[in-house]
């Protein structure tokens, strides 16, 4: 079943490789009709976390929002599946990093860094696109997908332009491994933690909230400077990703506080446009009492 998957997947990127972008923009489209209004796709997932976070906002506020959402789960959908096919050109004309050098002193000094980012806007053209944008080497930490055998291809497709996936089981080797040049590891860490009792719990978004700590620790452990990704959409199909020195010195840093600094960063940037975050991530599942 999992092969069949696998096929119906390259058939589907074979065929959005044909696909002009105002065309994937009307497809777009009508998976939105079929995201928000026939399949209700977790809808109560949605709502409960827009009101719970937004509690000032109305219900006409909440459902704009929401509306909001959908559309752009559905164009980032679309756009994932045609990533696959597009060019190194398009790519970087689509999805530019418009101050990339401010990471060139780290590469001349031989420094290795972490990219910090968060599931908004477009994050797999980043993934995509960031291993020809960078000098560094680069490190993809994530959640191996179900399907061992699109898990495959995708990991092959996008370390031929020079990202290279790893388990985030694999986190700790990664980071022991010696490179042959200086690496940037990219972690995306604004999602729920599988381990609780690891977890940081942190006021965000109006809730408590059980966070990640990952790219904290790893950055004091190794004295690994980070930076963070803010990627915006111009327009339709087209994004900008602005870097900026997120820490130069974890390690001179408190306990738990850069893991507080990016949960606010990221809270302020969700703010100012929360339509273009996950929010059907069920990103409250967990409770606090669940480890007391």
């Amino acid at each position: 079943m999992k092969k069949l998957g696998y096929y119906f997947f390259r058939i589907l990127v074979f065929l959005f490789s044909l696909v002009p972008f105002w065309v994937l923009y009307v497809y777009s489209d009508i998976l939105y009709f079929f995201f928000y209004y026939i399949f209700g796709y977790r809808k109560n997932v949605v709502f409960t976390n827009l009101r719970n976070s937004f509690p000032e906002k109305s219900e006409a506020e909440i459902n704009k929002i929401a509306k909001g959402f959908y559309k752009n789960l559905s164009d980032i959908t679309l756009e994932s599946i045609k990533g696959l096919s597009m060019n190194k050109k398009t790519l970087k004309k689509r999805y530019p990093v418009v101050n990339i050098d401010i990471l060139d002193n780290y590469f001349e000094k031989g420094q290795n860094i972490i990219g910090l980012a968060a599931h908004y806007t477009n994050w797999e053209w980043g993934v995509i696109s960031f291993g020809f944008q960078f000098k560094h080497k680069s490190i993809g930490l994530y959640k191996p997908l179900s399907n061992k055998y699109i898990d495959n291809y995708v990991k092959k497709s996008r370390a031929a332009w020079g990202m290279n996936l790893v388990s985030i089981k694999d986190t700790y080797r990664a980071f022991e491994e010696k490179h042959e040049k200086p690496t940037v590891f990219f972690m995306i860490s604004d999602q729920s933690p599988s381990n609780l009792k690891k977890a940081k719990w942190i006021k965000f978004l109006n809730q408590d909230t059980a966070c990640l700590h990952g790219a904290e620790m790893y950055a004091k452990k190794y004295n690994v400077p980070l930076i963070f990704g803010d990627v915006q959409r111009i327009k339709r199909g087209y994004y900008e990703v602005e870097l900026s020195i997120f820490e130069d010195k974890p390690q001179e840093t408190k306990e738990n506080e850069i893991t507080e600094r990016f949960m606010k960063k990221i809270e302020d940037i969700i703010k100012a446009k929360p339509e273009n975050w996950l929010w059907s991530h069920k990103r409250w599942k967990h409770k606090s009492s669940e480890i007391e």
